[in-house]
């Protein structure tokens, strides 16, 4: 997918909010070592003061910072409409930790012990997103869209789409290449917090099969068994 419109690189800092030292500064060094500004905290109050005061590109938020829990900086931040990437590090593992962490308004969730190059690439994933967010006209493959006009061509063939179809169309092309879940389209195009019996979806992609190519002669969104569909970019 290629982006225009969207911000050059983020200048704002990375904000780690970790009370353990040796974490800490070694998180610090890889992302200086990539040439990223950043600032530590080491308390909820203090990592809230940074968040509201320094700008930050993203936040990297343990989850235990001396006895308080870290998501309530994320809720807080939801709650006050800052939109700023988060990834939740920590020692609590379970299904529903990470369910937690990411209901609470976090991006991504690492469990410790990580690699912290690990770490600094799932940062960087979250920055190229939040540039991403920021764009107007999107291409993949044959697919260009025009966010503003809601314009879509496909070969250079203008079509026409539902709003819904718009909407589905649009994550698919934010996400080329990559298998997408029913969980995943219910919840970011349909706006639906649980996983329901429907073949909305189906219909829907069927519908946007046809206008893609009305021929048939090429699948432009495919099946993935037992996991979702993917948009193929490369046929």
């Amino acid at each position: 997918m290629t982006l225009d419109g969207a911000p050059a690189n983020v200048r704002g800092p990375v904000l780690v909010i970790e009370d353990d030292p040796a974490i800490a500064e070694e998180i610090r060094r890889e992302f200086q070592a990539g040439g990223h500004p950043v600032e530590v905290a080491e308390t909820v109050a203090d990592g809230l003061r940074a968040a509201r005061t320094q700008a930050p590109a993203v936040l990297v938020v343990d989850r235990v910072l001396r006895g308080e829990d870290g998501l309530s900086i994320i809720e807080t931040l939801r709650g006050e409409g800052n939109a700023t990437p988060a990834l939740v590090i920590s020692g609590l593992s379970s299904v529903d930790d990470r369910i937690d962490g990411l209901r609470a308004g976090g991006d991504d969730y690492l469990v410790k012990p990580f690699a912290v190059r690990e770490l600094a690439a799932r940062v960087d994933a979250l920055l190229r997103r939040a540039a991403d967010r920021g764009a107007t006209r999107l291409r993949a493959g044959a697919i260009e869209m025009d966010i503003v006009e809601r314009r879509v061509l496909c070969d250079g063939r203008e079509i026409e789409l539902q709003p819904r179809e718009f909407k589905l169309l649009e994550f698919f092309v934010r996400h080329p290449g990559q298998v997408v879940t029913r969980a995943m389209l219910l919840e970011n195009v349909w706006h639906y917090r649980t996983v329901l019996q429907t073949n909305v979806i189906d219909v829907h992609i069927g519908n946007l099969r046809r206008k893609l190519d009305p021929r048939d002669s090429r699948r432009f969104i495919v099946n993935v068994r037992a996991a979702g569909f993917r948009l193929d970019v490369d046929r």
